[in-house]
């Protein structure tokens, strides 16, 4: 893991890819197409983009429209602003009636860094996941980003897509084959298994690298499809590790590790941590910085999975 891509770029690329196949795909954005990066489909097919400007709950409706008269809808704007702004809008006109609708969001959660709280979504996760009927994806790296556009276009009904702003590390190799709803076995391991979502699944393997040194093998899945949730995945791995470390950046309540551990409780109760964004929203600073005031790094991961460790009963250690 070494080379960095950017999801964004990657998602406007695969855009253009998918228009070229298919005379049904449209696009929307609410006036922030370079940061979205769909103005590159914009380029190649003016007569299939709809700029609606910073009006985006209507975007939402026309974009339910197109997708009632048998189009395929790409809808982008900041995940803040697709979630929270909109979430009436793609309640009942997407949810709802189940439309072709597929919001691929950028700049989620606080690594958004500078532009501060204002712009950093950290409940969209719970919100998107809370409609009926909505497929919730966060890629970790591009090539996982644009097996999920694919599969997003080749699938009906509703979308969400959550993509960073940063440029990220790539874990995968060209031949990646994604299923959107089968968690990814990044690493064998039998003393816990950490669970991860997004830019976060670099952080999980870069942790167990290190717990490896002290003789505690964990097992890494990337659950990149949020709803519907890999159950038998979370099953097997609580029970064949005995504890589990979930990690998303996201708010705990309604994201990855409250959808784990409903599971978990039900099925297979073993010893949980969640690391998640705090019950507090985040000033501005530096990616990084805030990733460090949240917990969201390596060492907390190696710490949180050292402790959860030594809770197993002796028998499972």
């Amino acid at each position: 893991m070494c080379a960095e891509s950017s999801m964004r770029e990657t998602y406007g690329k695969t855009l253009v890819e998918l228009g070229r196949e298919n005379k049904d795909i449209v696009v929307l954005d609410a006036d922030l197409s370079l940061s979205t990066q769909t103005f590159m489909f914009a380029k190649e097919f003016p007569q299939r983009f709809f700029d609606c400007g910073i009006a985006e709950q209507n975007m939402m409706g026309i974009a339910a429209g197109l997708a009632a008269s048998g189009k395929t809808a790409f809808v982008s704007t900041f995940a803040v602003f697709a979630s929270s702004r909109c979430f009436d809008q793609v309640r009942w006109s997407i949810a709802q009636p189940r439309r072709n609708v597929k919001i691929v969001a950028t700049h989620a959660g606080v690594t958004v860094g500078e532009d501060g709280a204002s712009h950093q979504a950290i409940e969209d996760l719970s919100l998107m996941c809370a409609l009926p009927g909505f497929t919730v994806i966060c890629p970790a790296d591009a090539i996982e980003t644009a097996y999920a556009v694919w599969s997003a276009a080749a699938n009906p009904g509703p979308y969400y897509i959550r993509l960073p702003r940063l440029k990220s590390t790539l874990i995968y190799d060209e031949d990646y084959q994604f299923v959107k709803d089968k968690a990814m076995v990044m690493r064998d391991g039998k003393d816990a298994t950490i669970i991860a979502t997004g830019l976060m699944v670099e952080r999980a393997l870069r942790a167990a690298d290190e717990l490896a040194k002290e003789d505690i093998n964990v097992c890494v899945l990337n659950m990149h499809t949020i709803k519907p949730l890999d159950s038998k995945a979370v099953i097997k791995a609580a029970r064949d590790t005995g504890a589990i470390v979930t990690v998303e950046e996201h708010v705990r309540q309604g994201g990855l590790g409250s959808r784990v551990a409903q599971i978990v409780a039900e099925y297979a109760p073993v010893p949980m941590a969640i690391i998640a964004i705090r019950d507090a929203y985040c000033s501005s600073g530096k990616p990084e910085e805030l990733l460090e005031q949240q917990g969201l790094t390596s060492a907390n991961i190696i710490e949180k999975t050292r402790a959860l460790v030594q809770k197993k009963p002796k028998s499972r250690r």
